[in-house]
Parts: C-alpha cells; structure tokens; sequence
C-alpha cells in the first residue's frame, strides 16, 4: 500500500478499544499514515457511525476519496453484542454515570424476558439518551445533563430487526441486536428494564457488524501501527 493508495481511498475496519473515542481513533490512524507517508495537511479522513468510549467493535474509517462514502456506510443495519445490567439505572443509561436509583428483580423470569424481547421487534419509537452527542437548542445534549439543564427529547423510530437473548444470568442478560441507523442501545436496555417493570443499563457493548462488514476483520489501532510501520 502507498501513500497514494490511501489518497484515492480506502476502507479501514477498526476494532476500536474500549475508553478510546471515535475521534481519538481517527486522529491516531490520520497521525500514523501521515507521518508514515507524509501526506498534505488536508488528507481527508472519517468515521462512518460513532461508537461511545465505552463501547468496543467495529469502527469504519474511510480515507481519501472513500470519505464520500461513509453517508451510505452509515446507513447500513448494525448489529451488536452487550450486557443489560437489571435493576439498576443510571443518568446516562450505561456505566459512564453512577448509579441513580434501584428496582426490584425477583420476579423477573426467562419466560418473562423472552416475551418481553418481542415488544422490541419492528418499528418502535425511542428516546435518545440526555447523554448523547444530539443537538438540541444549539448545544449537544451531554452538555445541557453534564450543566443539570432539564431538556425535553422528542421520541424517534427506529427498527429493531433482530434482538436475540444468548445468556441470562441475573441481574446480567446477554443479548444480540441488528438495528437501523439511529438505536440508542443505551436506550434499549433503559425500556427494556421498564417494560419489566424494573429497571436495567447498558453495562457491555461491542459493536460486531455494519452491513456487510464485520468486526472479525477488524483490527487495532496499535497493531494497523506496527503492520505499517514493518511494510
């Protein structure tokens, strides 16, 4: 690969670490491949859907040219694995924010779970988590929680095509999602918890597929480094 390949375009699939942002992997990849090939300042490069500090998986990186591409990659169905912790809440939906309040969970069964999961499957509206990079009066929506603003979210839809439960042992469930553009998994297992009359947060996730590409064909930021760095 040469520099003048990445110019033209190309499509990287990241196994992004957990902690990292979205944008600390970028800004690493754009680093690498401009010290490495001593690209121009204006060396075009971007991420095809977000993934939270606290999620790991699948990032797309497009470079070049491809970067007109990641609207339609970010279009794609994405597919998911986690943990929904129950009978706990917290602000943020997940573990970013402590928790805020406690639920009963005794009479939370399999059978209770799976005919739950069915209430999920299709179209169903959802409210964005209050910590989520949406704007809202000019300010993103994590900055008016993180000021204690009270900020009313409008509810969206969004499509739940598969969501498979593959381990329950409380108060954990494990679980695999493939959804539209624009599910909160966070807000997922937030209604999930309420539905059974309790309470849950995401606890676990990693992001495994958009479209066609997978997770499996990914790989670190340190290890593209070292792979570049020996080529």
């Amino acid at each position: 690969m040469t520099g003048e390949d990445y110019l033209n375009g190309q499509i990287l699939l990241i196994d992004k670490p957990l902690k990292w942002s979205s944008f600390q992997a970028v800004n690493k990849l754009k680093y690498i491949l401009k010290r490495k090939y001593n690209l121009p300042k204006k060396f075009k490069i971007g991420h095809a859907g977000t993934l939270d500090p606290l999620a790991t998986g699948l990032l797309i990186v497009c470079t070049g040219k491809f970067t007109k591409r990641i609207t339609d990659i970010q279009a794609q169905a994405k597919e998911y694995t986690g943990t929904i912790t129950v009978g706990t809440t917290t602000p943020s939906y997940d573990l970013e924010t402590e928790v805020d309040a406690t639920f009963p969970t005794e009479h939370i069964t399999s059978e209770l779970i799976q005919e739950t999961v069915k209430q999920f499957l299709g179209e169903i509206d959802q409210k964005p988590p209050v910590f989520s990079a949406i704007k809202k009066d000019g300010k993103r929506l994590y900055e008016h929680a993180r000021a204690g603003e009270e900020v009313e979210i409008a509810f969206r839809k969004t499509t739940i095509h598969e969501f498979e439960i593959t381990r329950i042992a409380l108060p954990e469930i494990d679980f695999r999602v493939k959804c539209s553009k624009g599910t909160y998994i966070r807000s997922l297992a937030f209604d999930f918890g309420k539905a059974m009359n309790s309470g849950a947060h995401l606890s676990v996730l990693r992001r495994t597929k958009i479209g066609d590409f997978s997770v499996e064909n990914g790989i670190m930021p340190e290890e593209f480094e070292q792979q570049l760095n020996q080529s």
